[in-house]
């Protein structure tokens, strides 16, 4: 139960109005975290212009979900690990690679796994990373820009998990068979690994 509302657009503040109906449009949907987020118009505009500019980078969207997978595991936002599971899957990300993610390893793709290792040491260490760390990423042929663009990556999912944590939205039917809960607890070992779900999700 939550004690945030999750928001239609009729119950939503006015100045959340418009950008719900912009996330109708292009995700065919309001997801409920962010039907909840609405609460604060501030934040509901900022994620979704956030979410704008991070697309229009240089992050394929493959890249964007490996990423957002990867902070979802380490900020321990079931909503968000559920919800970018059906997105990774819909934008062509394996199986097995979900999985991993998943279960807070990287993919065995050298390219996602490298950008994977990055994301989840910079949120472990509070933006600090080695030498070592920097070189395995541009080793696997990023740049000191695509490194930025993880920090982008990174606030991105801040905003995301941590409305996740406060809202505790519920997952929706389209989301539900990619429940996850953090492995470590009996129903998080059963629910890491990647859930046989029927319908992919619109990306985010």
């Amino acid at each position: 139960m939550t004690s945030f509302p999750i928001h239609t657009i009729d119950t939503a503040p006015e100045g959340s109005r418009e950008t719900l109906r912009h996330v109708r449009e292009t995700l065919g949907m309001i997801p409920n975290l962010a039907a909840g987020m609405a609460e604060s118009p501030t934040l509901l505009r900022s994620f979704f212009a956030v979410r704008d500019l991070y697309a229009q980078g240089t992050m394929s969207p493959i890249d964007i979900q490996v990423l957002s997978l990867t902070n979802a595991f380490e900020n321990g936002c079931e909503w968000c690990m559920a919800f970018h599971s059906a997105a990774a899957l819909k934008e062509g990300l394996s199986k097995e690679d979900l999985a991993r993610l998943r279960a807070g390893r990287a993919p065995e793709k050298s390219g996602l796994q490298a950008l994977s290792d990055l994301s989840r040491a910079m949120v472990r260490n509070r933006g600090h990373v080695s030498e070592e760390d920097l070189e395995a990423f541009y080793a696997a042929g990023f740049t000191r820009a695509q490194a930025l663009e993880v920090v982008l990556g990174a606030g991105f999912s801040v905003m995301a998990n941590f409305s996740g944590h406060l809202v505790h939205a519920p997952l929706g039917a389209a989301f539900e068979p990619h429940a996850w809960t953090r492995p470590g607890s009996s129903a998080g070992d059963r629910l890491a690994q990647t859930p046989s779900a029927q319908t992919p999700a619109p990306t985010v």
